[in-house]
């Protein structure tokens, strides 16, 4: 199967001024506590943040990596959980949130124990240049840590902290992870992308929100193509077929390629086309940058976001792309 054209991550532009923090220690058993009291807002970092992302996580309301720090992706998403449970919306996880997300009482984490296929591979840091891509058969993981950090929805630096004896490349060996497994919330009856709030959002047929995902949505380039579009078709671990031609910043040395499928290929794990033209929701290499970097207009999620979105839909399932 074949995909429409979309920015690759190699291009993409991160934002200036995102400094990255210390790294913040964490405790299983915060993470793990019901009775959470602790009310958590915009920078903080923590044991707690890491709880609060998790439920969000599981209630199909994901601000991306779970990496314990509350920046604006979790803003964006708690104000989101909060609006769809008609909460006061604050943007604070405070007694009433905390009380909304804990209706949810499995752990947070859980004691995983690697799997053989987890450390199998073969593993390799892929190129940033396209052309290079181009030449390898399959765009892999670099490593054990980042196939689990993808399985887990977490941060390699979240999971590192967890298990600081790991080296997360032994079959057999017990690590500890978020427990992000949850149910499909059901089928979208459409999808709307919001610009202003680099958001996706799933909606049932009363208009109710079935899952809500941050997202990077276009650029000053490329900006999203607003309208009122349809889902054509989802195509699975797909194909990147790459044309300078429609990249302004495009290598004038680039010529066309097929770049393989792979959790590191441009376009990640899945592609859902849109009736418009060389654009669709899809996944990345980079899970770390989505809601923090800018795409050629097309709409960019983690790959376990982009991966779920598309069970939720099919062909003919309306998209709104609005301001």
């Amino acid at each position: 199967m074949a995909v429409a054209l979309c920015l690759p991550a190699g291009a993409q532009m991160r934002k200036a001024g995102r400094a990255k923090a210390p790294a913040a220690a964490f405790e299983e058993a915060i993470i793990n506590d019901s009775n959470q009291p602790a009310s958590i807002g915009p920078n903080a970092r923590g044991s707690a943040v890491v709880r609060a992302q998790i439920l969000l996580d599981r209630a199909h309301f994901s601000c991306g990596e779970i990496d314990g720090n509350y920046g604006s992706n979790l803003e964006k998403t708690v104000a989101a959980f909060q609006r769809a449970r008609d909460l006061p919306v604050d943007n604070v996880v405070g007694p009433q949130t905390w009380a909304a997300l804990n209706q949810d009482q499995a752990p947070a984490l859980f004691t995983y124990t690697i799997a053989q296929e987890d450390v199998t591979g073969p593993f390799a840091t892929a190129p940033a240049d396209l052309m290079e891509q181009a030449t390898l058969p399959h765009l892999g993981y670099a490593s054990p840590l980042e196939g689990l950090g993808e399985k887990f929805h977490a941060s390699l630096d979240l999971l590192k902290a967890l298990n600081p004896e790991s080296s997360f490349d032994k079959a057999g060996e017990s690590i500890l992870v978020p427990s992000v497994t949850a149910p499909l919330p059901g089928h979208a009856a459409s999808v709307v992308v919001s610009k202003s709030d680099s958001s996706v959002t799933a909606l049932d047929a009363d208009g109710k929100i079935l899952s809500y995902y941050v997202a990077t949505i276009g650029s000053e380039h490329d900006p999203l193509p607003i309208g009122n579009w349809k889902i054509k078709r989802v195509w699975p671990n797909p194909v990147f077929y790459y044309d300078p031609q429609l990249f302004w910043n495009a290598n004038p040395a680039d010529r066309k390629a097929e770049i393989q499928p792979g959790p590191r290929n441009p376009v990640g794990v899945v592609w859902i086309d849109l009736s418009k033209e060389h654009y669709g929701i899809h996944g990345t290499p980079a899970p770390g940058k989505v809601g923090h970097a800018e795409s050629h207009g097309c709409i960019r999620l983690t790959n376990w976001d982009a991966f779920e979105l598309s069970h939720m839909v099919k062909p003919g399932t309306p998209a709104i792309l609005q301001e």
